[in-house]
């Protein structure tokens, strides 16, 4: 028995590709909605020259693709109670990445995590009310979850 008898080959994934291809009228769709979500389906149909029945159809595609994945509004975090945003990196264990995500999106007011390659492993967004919230979750809450080997807070001062 040789050193590589134990190999299992890697699945079968599809080559070139890995987004649904989308054509001009796909980005104007996505452009529009992403500018104004609530749009009726008739405005976005005359604002990308197509008839409704298409910009319709259109849409279904794009979110049964995953390519929409909802519709949410956008919030001034101060005026919403979350005056202090700060990004936090993570250093975690190896191997540890996907029992670590899944406590971190448990955490209140983590509005992002992101895997990341370089001198840090995840690097979060964090909009808390104050910084005595901030501290809480960071230093309670963050650093308590098993896997995590040290955190760096990063205040932000102003969203530019």
């Amino acid at each position: 028995m040789d050193h590589l008898s134990n190999i299992r080959p890697l699945p079968q994934r599809p080559v070139g590709r890995t987004a649904p291809p989308l054509d001009d009228v796909d980005r104007a769709i996505l452009r529009e909605l992403t500018a104004d979500g609530r749009l009726s389906v008739r405005t976005l149909a005359e604002r990308v020259r197509v008839s409704r029945t298409n910009a319709y159809a259109r849409l279904e595609r794009l979110t049964a693709d995953g390519v929409i994945t909802g519709f949410t509004a956008r919030l001034d975090p101060a005026k919403a109670g979350l005056g202090t945003t700060a990004y936090v990196l993570l250093t975690i264990e190896q191997n540890t990445w996907e029992a670590v995500a899944g406590r971190l999106r448990a955490v209140p007011y983590v509005q992002h995590i992101a895997m990341v390659g370089g001198d840090v492993d995840i690097l979060m967004l964090v909009r808390t009310p104050d910084n005595a919230a901030l501290r809480d979750v960071v230093l309670a809450q963050v650093q308590a979850v098993p896997g995590i080997r040290s955190s760096r807070t990063w205040l932000v001062f102003d969203e530019l």
